[in-house]
């Protein structure tokens, strides 16, 4: 009974610590007169089989801005040597320098070797590709790897952006090898309503656009011949498969209906279609979040609610078991390990998300959507759950021999937030920040953010300097899994004070070189309630973090996606 009791206490008192620890887890750029090098020095560096690169060059620090200036067009690939996906890419681009020879150049940079480049541009995913006109930087390319792709989007950047078909034979090739295509049938294929047409094509960098006066090859694309003309259509290989434009002819207009229509109905989220739908006009999203499996029930009423909101709310599926994309996107909205789901998302700067409660179905998707763009819905935040009670048993042993039985001292129950810095959650934020008798330090960080990991003591032993004061909090919120529409956070970490008896009011927020010394002297000074620290703040342990020089959003090295997502 002894031993089967104490083995009770140290499972519980595992178990306590175990809850414990895991709430504490937390250039210059040379223009020296260096000759562009060939491309066999790159060679040597990789292990991948040979490609023909005669024609890509090789760029580094020293002959870089020299080499984007001096040429028009230049598309640069970032790489690094061991990565699988640049070995993918690089037959295709190899292939593509040597077709746009004359006409563009294609370089490439092993992005371990040019830090200061990589700053310069904000790149953080390799391969990157950047495309430069007469030295300026104008679009990343985000398509496919292939040559054809390459030369297509690079052809449609540096000429005319549109295309000519006059032959039957071309506009079936046409039909069989573009995904995605916009007609155009005009009475001359020279003009005002054909340059309208092209000014609108060199926006789009995925989408074909082609031009014909001819009856016979605008019937081959669903144009009836007889049609008043100018006449537009864009063609696509998914559920809706034709769209045609019946606007005004104006080169806003063309390009409104072309981002409308150029996205499925439903779009499937990955990669490569964040950023067609980010950088879409139309703002407003609705998310269905489902296996694989479960999505087959739902998407047809998705995508007939898409055709309802067509121009107004771009609809997104979300594959959960998808191990690119699915989980960490499920983790950016605060939705994982909910299952099925359906979110509404503002995709602008306020980005507030709006959650469906109800059975996934036409009549109710559009009901939602509505009631979306009309404002009614009241927004929903991500949260973590609200730390744990947490029971620890403690047993007086006695003296067997005498023959009393074994008795229990007492049960203590305490959370996590017995601890000198209190945990914050999205669920109790209104409980703890915004108790009006509190003056309240709130810290927003991340677990990956090394810099809040750098302050982590600092925090920990100002917490430890002021506890006993009842009128003093000092917190902590994981802004990664945690929101409240009464913080705006734009990096991490950043320090938010509340003062008590003004909850109503903006909080401050602090920035500068933070240290025990500096905090405490600005709580002495700003807190509604006057206190005195008991201890005298350390002068071994503080570690100054200067926040004011890491401005950058921080929020960008977590998936999704702003950063992304």
């Amino acid at each position: 009974m002894a031993n089967r009791s104490l083995y009770l206490v140290s499972i519980t008192f595992l178990l306590l610590i175990n809850n414990f620890c895991s709430a504490n887890a937390i250039s210059n750029i040379d223009d020296d007169n260096e000759e562009v090098e060939g491309s066999n020095e790159g060679q040597k560096e990789n292990s991948y089989p040979i490609v023909d690169e005669k024609d890509v060059i090789i760029l580094k620090h020293k002959n870089f801005s020299k080499t984007v200036k001096k040429n028009r067009y230049v598309m640069v690939l970032f790489y690094e040597p061991w990565s699988k996906e640049y070995e993918a890419f690089l037959p295709g681009y190899a292939s593509a320098a040597t077709e746009l020879k004359g006409e563009a150049l294609l370089a490439k940079v092993d992005a371990t070797e040019v830090y200061a480049l990589t700053k310069k541009y904000e790149l953080e995913e390799y391969p990157s590709v950047l495309f430069f006109i007469d030295g300026v930087i104008q679009k990343r390319y985000l398509g496919k790897k292939t040559k054809d792709a390459i030369v297509a989007w690079v052809k449609k950047k540096s000429g005319p952006g549109i295309y000519n078909v006059t032959e039957i034979e071309d506009a079936k090739r046409i039909l069989n090898t573009d995904d995605k295509l916009v007609m155009g049938f005009f009475d001359s294929l020279v003009g005002p309503n054909c340059d309208i047409l092209a000014a609108v094509s060199r926006q789009e960098d995925y989408i074909n656009f082609y031009q014909t006066s001819s009856p016979e090859v605008a019937k081959i694309f669903h144009i009836d011949p007889d049609v008043e003309r100018p006449a537009l259509v864009m063609l696509k290989k998914e559920a809706e498969k034709q769209v045609h434009f019946n606007g005004k002819f104006t080169k806003l207009a063309i390009a409104k209906f072309v981002s409308a229509s150029k996205l499925p109905l439903v779009t499937r989220f990955s990669k490569e279609s964040a950023q067609l739908i980010f950088e879409n006009p139309v703002k407003n999203q609705i998310f269905l979040f489902a296996t694989s499996s479960d999505s087959v029930k739902f998407i047809s009423e998705f995508e007939e609610a898409a055709r309802f909101f067509k121009g107004k709310i771009i609809f997104i599926y979300v594959e959960l078991d998808g191990e690119d994309v699915g989980v960490a996107l499920s983790a950016f909205f605060g939705v994982n390990g909910r299952g099925l789901m359906v979110i509404a998302y503002t995709g602008t700067e306020d980005a507030k998300k709006y959650m469906f409660v109800g059975k996934v179905t036409l009549d109710n998707i559009k009901a939602f959507g509505k009631d979306f763009l009309e404002g009614k819905l009241p927004p929903f935040y991500k949260s973590d759950p609200i730390p744990e009670i947490v029971s620890l048993i403690l047993l007086f042993l006695v003296d067997l021999s005498v023959k009393r039985p074994l008795q229990i001292s007492y049960i203590h129950e305490f959370t996590q937030n017995d601890r000198d810095v209190k945990i914050v959650v999205g669920k109790n934020f209104d409980e703890i920040v915004l108790d009006e008798s509190k003056d309240v330090l709130l810290e927003i960080h991340a677990p990956w953010c090394e810099h809040c990991q750098k302050l982590e003591p600092t925090y920990n032993e100002l917490a430890k300097q002021l506890r006993g004061i009842n009128s003093i909090v000092i917190a902590k919120m994981d802004g990664s899994t945690n929101e409240h529409p009464r913080v705006k956070v734009e990096a991490f970490p950043t320090f938010f004070f509340f003062r008590a008896g003004n909850k109503n009011s903006d909080p401050i927020t602090i920035d500068g070189s933070v240290s025990i010394d500096e905090i405490t002297k600005y709580l002495k000074e700003h807190a509604s309630i006057p206190f005195k620290a008991r201890q005298k703040p350390s002068s071994s342990s503080p570690v100054d973090v200067d926040i004011s020089k890491r401005r950058k959003n921080s929020d960008n090295n977590n998936n999704v996606v702003n950063d992304e997502l």
